[in-house]
Order: C-alpha cells, then sequence, then structure tokens
C-alpha cells in the first residue's frame, strides 16, 4: 500500500520534524505537524551543513533556498593555544562537491528552518498546529490515535497511520509514549554568541571556519555573510548555568582572546545533553533526529543525522504495508551510523581539549596528515548516498 492518502502525525516542527514533512509529503501522505511554539523557532546560532545532508536538501528543492543564505567556506583553519598562524588549513570550498557531489556550508540555524518552512507552506497536504499545549497518543493495529490541546484550550483527537517522534533531546515521544530513557547532561556546555563581522574582521578570514584548540575548551568560529555576523561557539565543561550564567576565563592567546572579547550578543549557554536509547520504536510510533540519538557537536552531525533520518524514513512508510514494519526497518539502517557517529564526535571533544604535552602529539599528527586527510577520513560519513528517494 503506497503512502498516498495515508496520513502521518509529527511531534515537533524543528529541522528534523520539517524535514520529515516535506520528505512525506512528496510521496502524496498527509502530515499534520504538532509544535509547542507560537512560532517556528530554532534555538542556537551557527549551524554546519555537510555534503551528506546538503545533498538530501537539494533534492527536496532547496538548493537555491539555501545558497542565499549560506556561505561554502573555503577551509577549515586550526589553531593551537596561542598560536596567531593556523596549523593546517583543511580544504572546503570546490573540493566537497568535486568529490562529494554537494557542498559544504554553514548558515543560521533559523535560516534554515525558514527555508524548511516556506518549503512546506507550498504543500497543502502539510499542517502545521502551533502553540500545542500537549498530546497523547495510542498506538493500534491499523495506527495511532493522538489526542491534542490547542493553545485555544480546543481539544480535537485524530487518527494517522503513524506517528513520528521529532521533538528533540527532552522528547516527549520517547519518555511518555515509548517509556524511554532520559536525556544525560555530562557537564558539558556550548556557550553561543552572534558578533558583528567587523568587530573580529582583523582575526579571521571571511570565507574560512577557524577553529581555536585549547586545553578543555575550544572555540568555533565561522561567518554569516547573510546576516553580517560571525557566529561563536565556545565548548568547556561546566554544571548546569544559573540565569545569568557567563563562561569562565579561558587563556585562548591573544588571537582567540581577541575575538572572545568582541563586542556582540551576550553569552548564551547551552548544555549539551547526549540520548541514548534502544528502543527508536513501539508500534506505530518512533523516534527521529535528537529524539533518538542526540550527540555532542564536535563532529558537526548532529543536524545532518536527522536530515538523513527523514530520508532515510519516509520511503520506508511509502513503500512498507505498515508504519510498524517501516520503522523497524528504519531502525535497523540507522542505529548503526548514529552510534558510530555520536561515538566519533565524543572522541573528537578529547582530542581537541588535549592538555600540554599531549597536545603537541595531536599537533603533529595533523600538521603530517596534511590539508586534505579530512576527505579520506570522513568519506564515510560525507559520501553517505541515500539515493533519490523522491517517487518516480
Amino acid at each position: 500500500m503506497p503512502a498516498t492518502g495515508r496520513s502521518y502525525i509529527i511531534a515537533g516542527a524543528g529541522i528534523t520534524g520539517m524535514t520529515m514533512a516535506l520528505a512525506l509529503a512528496k510521496f502524496g501522505a498527509t502530515i499534520v505537524l504538532l509544535e509547542r511554539s507560537a512560532t517556528i523557532q530554532e534555538f542556537g546560532a551557527g549551524l554546519q551543513i555537510s555534503p551528506n545532508a546538503r545533498r538530501i536538501l537539494d533534492r527536496l528543492g532547496l538548493s537555491d533556498a539555501l545558497d542565499q543564505v549560506s556561505l561554502e567556506p573555503e577551509a577549515l583553519d586550526v589553531y593551537p593555544q596561542g598560536s596567531r598562524r593556523p596549523l593546517i588549513s583543511m580544504e572546503l570550498g570546490a573540493i566537497m562537491r568535486e568529490r562529494f557531489g554537494a557542498p559544504y556550508a554553514v548558515m543560521h540555524r533559523a535560516d534554515l528552518a525558514d527555508v524548511l518552512y516556506k518549503a512546506c507552506r507550498r504543500f497543502a497536504n502539510i499542517d502545521i498546529v502551533f502553540g500545542v499545549r500537549d498530546w497523547d497518543v495510542v498506538s493500534h493495529a491499523r495506527g495511532v490515535t493522538v489526542a491534542v490541546d490547542e493553545a485555544n484550550g480546543q481539544s480535537r483527537t485524530a487518527r494517522a497511520a503513524g506517528f513520528i517522534g521529532a521533538d528533540g533531546v527532552h522528547s516527549k515521544t520517547r519518555l511518555a509514549a515509548l517509556d524511554g530513557p532520559p536525556a544525560q547532561f555530562r557537564n558539558r556546555i556550548a556557550w553561543r554568541r552572534l558578533v558583528p563581522f567587523d568587530a573580529v574582521a582583523d582575526e579571521i578570514a571571511p570565507d574560512r571556519v577557524s577553529v581555536f584548540f585549547g586545553s578543555g575548551f575550544h572555540l568555533v568560529c565561522y561567518p554569516l555573510p547573510h546576516r553580517r555576523q560571525v557566529n561563536l561557539a565556545l565548548f568547556m565543561p561546566g554544571q548546569m548555568p544559573k540565569d545569568g550564567a557567563q563562561p569562565k576565563p579561558v587563556d585562548p592567546g591573544p588571537k582567540a582572546g581577541a575575538i572572545l572579547a568582541a563586542e556582540g550578543d551576550e553569552w548564551t549557554p547551552w548544555p549539551m545533553y547526549t540520548v541514548e536509547t534502544p528502543l527508536w520504536h513501539q508500534g506505530n510510533i518512533g523516534l527521529a533526529g535528537d529524539a533518538a540519538h542526540a550527540m555532542v557537536p564536535f563532529q558537526a552531525q548532529g543536524a545532518a543525522m536527522g536530515i538523513e533520518d527523514a530520508a532515510t524514513l519516509a520511503p520506508l512508510l511509502a513503500g512498507t504495508e505498515t508504519a510498524e514494519a517501516a520503522f523497524s526497518r528504519y531502525a535497523e539502517m540507522r542505529k548503526p551510523r548514529a552510534s558510530r557517529v555520536a561515538a566519533l564526535s565524543a572522541e573528537n571533544g578529547r582530542i581537541f581539549h588535549m592538555p600540554w604535552p599531549l597536545s603537541l602529539a595531536r599537533d603533529t599528527v595533523m600538521r603530517l596528515q596534511g590539508p586534505r586527510a579530512h576527505l579520506n577520513r570522513l568519506d564515510w560519513i560525507y559520501a553517505h548516498d541515500l539515493g533519490d528517494t523522491s517517487p518516480s
């Protein structure tokens, strides 16, 4: 039975949820997105979209819109602690398109959310319900029944072929519907802010990502030309921050220190949670994105994994007799890859934060590997291609 005529309900109108809606809508399914916020909101600031994810978004028809709000950096400059010169410049730019068939781009999270939202609005078979107070879902042999409490105090009940929890790291779907584990906070904080590009123009290149390593921390910077701003993300250990908290002082050296001191937005702390759950689905209810596999962002693959989830699950739901069978196959396909990426991300965090003298060995290895070593080392991530999953 094809997806045409089937309906699906998705909890969460974030990047994963809206990508899932677009992917399913192209198969003729009817989708209702349940969103707690009153509008589309993407917390955070910068976002890196690697070729494995960009390829999927391009096939959804979003290439031109993304080009208008993103930057394809020419390289990633890596600075050891205290250095004013890059240890190595890892090539990005044109070679990423040549090698992987899609660009490596950076952008503001809200800009990607806006592109996805505008694309969803063009489909009559996608309905986004904002301001949802609460919902409950029950799985049964023929699908799911969902009771929704809306912002105006009214309630409605709907039936669908399946329910997809794309409701983030603290997913109600995982916790309540699947009786899964809570997200884990292991004392790691991402401090984020945006600064005007002119405030750091003397310190970073306008067409590159800059990463500064330090003992127990690292700083990631990249321009957002569409906004004339630079995204800063400072990663370091820390307890759950209190209101008004700011990052503890670090000794990054004069170059990175000037960037950290630049005028701009106040630092916003983002506690980093991870999710490991053995159960990705039960009956006709399944998980996607951070709800299933939230990971630390040290390989910049969190959003990409959610986008891959959507591209994997949508054709399975379209071509499988039941949602339950589709969720089962999807979990088999996605769990090993998501786990491997999460493990690499965690290992990167240890490598980035190495203290002296271990950092000397790290820096020597990176220098000897050269500016294109990452193309082979990360080929299994960037070259991953699910194929064109659009309906024929």
